[in-house]
């Protein structure tokens, strides 16, 4: 049995390893998704539902991969959106939001990579039109600003809805008035606030006062009970007793019999 050719060997091999390298170079059968992305697998226009997780993963040579993010991602809007009346308000909103894994396929396919200017940014300004218009100015300084921001954040999951966007959170950041306007709000709010510290004094003023009835009352009622109870027998049956046990001291005295008034003896002391 003759033996091959070593060129002709060298040569096989050549070719093959340089097949190898194209096939590596340009089928991409091997494909690495970062940390917090999915893998779309789009086959020269055919998009799988499956994507690939984070990490290394085998495809279909010739096999465009798509890496999309699903980590929290976050939208600053500038808007200049009318109030209930009237007020044109600069609001300055951001949105925390992620892609959906499940569904980064069916969105590559109907909308793209850029589905956050497709998609989430058209949407936010619309829910933040939609709620602004229903409050007036005063509001968005009040404590019913972080209400205002949850019912923005309600209206854009609901516009979205379907889309595979995740909402995070709604921040209502920055806003802006004319600032007569702004003035003229922060003075009817501080009136306001001035208002309820004054019923609050009256209020605890009302209380004391009514604190302060109720003790002499109190006072008043106990005197009622004790005078009821004395009469003059019992002073003078107290006297009589008093008078006993002060003759029946040791101390130097000088007792004197008939008082006109009580009939009790008045009793002096004889000590100098």
């Amino acid at each position: 049995m003759a033996e091959g050719n070593p060129t002709s060997t060298k040569m096989t091999f050549i070719a093959v390893l340089v097949v190898v390298i194209i096939i590596l170079t340009f089928a991409n059968p091997i494909a690495v998704i970062p940390a917090g992305h999915v893998g779309v697998k789009d086959f020269f226009g055919r998009v799988s539902k499956n994507t690939l997780p984070p990490g290394m993963g085998i495809v279909i040579p010739f096999t465009k991969v798509v890496k999309m993010t699903v980590q929290t991602q976050e939208i600053m809007e500038q808007a200049d959106t009318p109030s209930r009346e009237g007020l044109i308000i600069n609001l300055e909103v951001s949105l925390l939001y992620r892609l959906d894994p499940e569904k980064a396929a069916d969105i590559y396919k109907k909308v793209g990579k850029s589905y956050a200017q497709v998609v989430v940014e058209p949407q936010l300004r619309s829910a933040i039109r939609e709620i602004t218009a229903s409050y007036d100015a005063k509001s968005l300084y009040s404590s019913e600003r972080n209400k205002i921001a949850q019912e923005i954040q309600n209206m854009f999951v609901h516009l979205t809805k379907g889309r595979g966007i995740i909402t995070d959170q709604v921040l209502l950041r920055k806003i802006g008035l004319p600032t007569t306007v702004a003035n003229a709000i922060q003075e009817k709010l501080k009136r306001e606030q001035e208002a309820e510290q004054m019923k609050f004094v009256l209020q605890k003023e009302q209380q004391e006062a009514e604190r302060k009835r109720i003790e002499a009352q109190g006072v008043a009622d106990f005197q009622r009970i004790v005078a009821q109870g004395i009469s003059p027998q019992l002073l003078e049956w107290k006297g009589i007793e008093a008078t006993e046990k002060l003759a029946a001291s040791q101390n130097t005295k000088i007792v004197v019999i008939g008082n006109p008034k009580s009939g009790l003896p008045i009793i002096l002391s004889g000590e100098k």
